[in-house]
């Protein structure tokens, strides 16, 4: 009697001669999947006046406000040239303000409005519609994030 095993799930390594094959590179993945992942958001955001890196900012501040740009840029992976625009337009949009620390004026507190905090419930919806679009299992996306994530703590403790 003979048993069968399943197929591996996982794929075969690509051939020698394939190593530098498009498809067969981790980072064109990424990037190709993030792109699309991000224009996806485009118009569940649109309503809500945010860019797809402005909502990015406001799930780190409805997470914890205020907060200064040195810690909302380590939370995001932004530098403070990324972030200082981006944190311009929120606040032109009313939805957060800057101000300087009081103790040493070169720390900047990032703070929600009420503009700003009544926002987090428009935006509760949108995680869902996204898995909508997305049309894939949750479990699928869950593991996939916690995937990229070890990936990411992976890249940034090799930094160090």
């Amino acid at each position: 009697m003979t048993t069968k095993t399943a197929p591996s799930k996982t794929p075969a390594a690509p051939a020698a001669g394939d190593l530098l094959a498009l498809d067969n590179q981790l980072c064109f993945a990424l990037y190709a999947a993030s792109g699309l992942v991000t224009r996806a958001y485009r118009p569940l955001l649109e309503p809500l006046g945010l860019t797809y890196p402005q909502y990015l900012a406001m799930l780190a501040l409805w997470k914890q406000a205020p907060r200064t740009v040195k810690a909302l840029g380590q939370a995001l992976d932004l530098d403070s040239g990324t972030l200082t625009p981006l944190l311009k337009r929120l606040e032109a949009a009313g939805y957060v303000t800057r101000t300087r620390d009081a103790d040493d004026e070169r720390r900047v507190q990032v703070a929600l409005t009420p503009a700003g905090a009544a926002l987090k419930a428009k935006a509760a919806e949108i995680p869902a519609a996204l898995a909508c679009r997305l049309d894939i299992p949750a479990q699928d996306i869950a593991a996939l994030r916690a995937t990229l994530q070890a990936l990411a703590q992976r890249m940034k403790a090799r930094q160090t």
